[in-house]
């Protein structure tokens, strides 16, 4: 993986996600209150264990733990939705990638970081040439995150009913992401 300077913020890298080391980490994101969108407020440590361990044996879905200037700092979940999370609820298109991201918890914000997050996570994406067109589906009540979507060129397609939640399923080509960060 590489490794993404965001001006202002520092270096962003990816390194696959460990389940069993890294499990005590991401259960304090996790069940963190400000993480109420990623529905594991009640998860035990265990819980969290199982969940990754899960991903890192499916062949679909991979999750990476991000790190700012070397210290973990978010997590990035890259899937194929034609095999994982929205399997019937649109139609896929070749080089379709799903994704999910989360910024730890933090007592001491850095202001334009999430937006930086999200940029080195669509950037990751986009480096591999095989990705044309990132897909997300974050709560329809997730204000915030519909924001920075759209800031990266996200453009919102339609809400859907996924067992978990209520969606807004939304799509960025490679095109709509270089013009929202070149501009």
């Amino acid at each position: 993986m590489t490794t993404h300077t965001a001006a202002g913020i520092g270096a962003l890298t990816f390194r696959p996600l460990d389940p069993l080391k890294d499990a005590v980490l991401l259960h304090g994101w996790v069940t963190h209150p400000k993480s109420a969108f990623w529905m594991m407020q009640d998860a035990e440590l265990v819980d969290v264990e199982r969940a990754y361990m899960e991903m890192a044996a499916d062949e679909h879905h991979h999750a990476y733990l991000g790190l700012h200037d070397g210290v973990p700092a978010f997590l990035m979940e890259k899937y194929d939705p034609a095999r994982r999370e929205l399997v019937g609820l649109y139609e896929p298109e070749r080089g379709d990638v799903g994704m999910h991201f989360l910024v730890a918890p933090t007592d001491r914000p850095v202001h334009g970081f999430t937006r930086a997050v999200i940029t080195a996570v669509m950037a990751e994406l986009f480096s591999d040439p095989a990705t044309a067109r990132v897909v997300v589906e974050p709560d329809v009540g997730n204000k915030a995150v519909h924001a920075l979507n759209a800031a990266v060129g996200f453009v919102p397609d339609r809400e859907i009913q996924k067992p978990e939640k209520k969606a807004l399923l939304s799509f960025c080509t490679r095109e709509q992401f270089e013009r929202a960060v070149s501009s």
